[in-house]
């Protein structure tokens, strides 16, 4: 298999070479300060859409029930028995889209279940219970299907976001989806569907433009190869019906450099002709950054470090890792032209976070929970960089998780709520959501460490710029964990009239929030002193920082 970083070796090389007068300019007027910061307002990437800031809660241990669901007639203040500090909390960073309600747990999942009067509904063994502690809740374990499809889109409208539902390919047939298109979608009392919706409370359908047509279809959902796959595609997503509402399906796509999936799966979707593509609305990518163990082992368990215990090398290693993002998204893309030239079909990169080992719950027993440190911060404001520099490719983006599992922007257990600092990340970049992303380039010294007795390196400052009328988003994530970095930031054709900037980081690497210290990591917003058409600033040592800037 070729390796993911040599994929896109000649188009960087290509890119590297327009770009080499340019930055030899800005580094010659830089003298004095150690780093630049270009913004090229002419140099539009396109529209950065509002579902890259996208979110996912799976029905896997604590993710519902306890951190989004705690019953109508619970002591925790909730709204229709859904957390009310959640909601109030995630309307503040415009979530867009959520996906629920897999993941793994989709690929079992009969959504019929979770239909219906509450007290009728079956309790199902849930696919991840085998993980679950002998003294887990049941609920963890067994299904109680409390929280179903009325639920979830109650959810999303509390919280002014799309739903997205993950359809169950490797055990219901295709007429199942159809079915439970028209459960969402039928109008108000034109099918026995839609009464049995409205008889619950929702007569009106709920418009849901997002399904994915399975999960994971390679491992979890299916077992298939890319070609049994795109033929079940095909067959699930066909004459579907809309109910005025246009749908967008979403295929099931690779992990990681998977690039024979995304070849295997296009090649079999055209062999019923090129006009199959515009029944794809997207296709999806999964990657998680788990392997710390610096290249020792490729091991699924062995390779993954501590999300509270790590030194400095854990720390860049996971930057290293999470970096590998943008390779991915452009190496799928070409993969994709050679069936695409015409990009029809956008990326969805519907799984994405850092995975650790157990043992940093703030739930003891909450399976797959962490605990989000000022590390997983910086590695989260580095990912949506990442995809604001592609708005071109990349059409949605869910993070894993929404709360109490993996890269949760909150933890919740009963009457315990907290934001962490990846939450506050999401907050910071709200602002991107709907801006045009403009080229912008970054000019520092590398950072250099020692990976186990060799040198190694990484950059030193990153990050992505946004446009609306006259007011411009900078975010910059400086992974240096010792060296500040005093920038120079200028806007190319443009002065700035005035700007704030939002720092978020702390002197203490593993610093994170608990139920306990809710506040220990949280951004400081201040004024921005400028400097005639540019401002000058240093970022902090391992930081994520947001300038908005008012342009004239």
């Amino acid at each position: 298999m070729m390796r993911r970083r040599e994929f896109v070796q000649k188009g960087i090389v290509g890119a590297g070479a327009l770009l080499f007068g340019q930055w030899s300019k800005l580094a010659a007027d830089s003298a004095g300060v150690g780093s630049r910061i270009e913004v090229l307002p002419n140099e539009p990437l396109g529209i950065i859409s509002p579902n890259i800031y996208g979110h996912f809660a799976e029905n896997l241990s604590g993710v519902v029930y306890d951190g989004m669901w705690v019953g109508e007639n619970s002591k925790v203040p909730n709204i229709h028995g859904v957390r009310k500090e959640l909601v109030d909390e995630i309307r503040k960073i415009k979530p867009a889209v959520v996906r629920f309600p897999g993941g793994c747990f989709a690929d079992s999942y009969d959504w019929k279940d979770g239909i219906g009067p509450a007290e009728k509904r079956p309790r199902r063994t849930n696919f991840w219970a085998e993980g679950e502690r002998p003294d887990a809740s049941a609920s963890h374990k067994y299904d109680p299907n409390q929280f179903g499809t009325n639920e979830f889109v109650r959810f999303c409208k509390l919280v002014e976001a799309e739903p997205y539902l993950a359809a169950n390919v490797r055990s219901l047939p295709a007429e199942d989806f159809y079915r439970w298109v028209e459960y969402c979608n039928s109008p108000a009392g034109r099918t026995t569907l839609a009464e049995t919706r409205a008889a619950t409370g929702s007569p009106e359908p709920f418009n849901v433009r997002y399904w994915g047509v399975g999960n994971e279809s390679w491992g979890c959902g299916g077992n298939f190869t890319p070609q049994e796959y795109a033929v079940e595609f095909r067959r699930y997503a066909t004459w579907v019906p809309e109910y005025g509402q246009k749908l967008s399906f979403i295929a099931s796509g690779a992990s990681d450099d998977n690039w024979s999936w995304t070849r295997g799966f296009f090649e079999e979707i055209l062999r019923k002709g090129k006009e199959q593509l515009r029944s794809i609305y997207g296709i999806a990518l999964h990657y998680y950054t788990w392997n710390l163990s610096r290249g020792a082992t490729k091991d699924w368990v062995k390779g993954k470090g501590d999300a509270l215990q790590f030194d400095a090398v854990d720390w860049y290693e996971l930057m290293r890792e999470g970096d590998v993002m943008e390779s991915l998204i452009k190496g799928h893309w070409q993969v994709m032209a050679e069936a695409d030239p015409e990009h029809l079909v956008k990326l969805v990169v519907d799984e994405w976070g850092p995975w650790y080992r157990p043992g940093s719950e703030a739930t003891p027993g909450d399976q797959l929970e962490q605990m989000p440190t000022l590390r997983d911060a910086v590695l989260s404001g580095m990912t949506l960089d990442i995809f604001n520099r592609h708005p071109e490719k990349v059409a949605m983006a869910n993070c894993a998780q929404l709360i109490n599992c993996l890269n949760s922007l909150y933890l919740a257990h009963e009457d315990k709520f907290c934001v962490t600092p990846v939450g506050h990340v999401f907050a910071m970049y709200a602002g991107h959501q709907g801006g045009k992303a403009l080229r912008t380039i970054f000019s520092a010294p590398n950072v250099s460490y020692d990976r186990d007795g060799k040198a190694a390196s990484f950059w030193g400052l990153n990050g992505a710029a946004s446009l609306q009328d006259k007011q411009l988003v900078l975010t910059v994530v400086n992974p240096d964990i010792t060296v500040g970095r005093e920038t120079e930031i200028g806007v190319r054709g443009a002065s700035i009239r005035s700007g704030s900037v939002t720092t978020l980081t702390h002197s203490d690497i593993h610093a994170h929030n608990t139920f306990e210290q809710r506040n220990v990591v949280t951004p400081q917003t201040k004024a921005l002193e400028k400097s005639g058409r540019t401002v000058t600033y240093t970022f902090p040592p391992a930081s994520v920082t947001k300038l908005t800037l008012a342009l004239e």
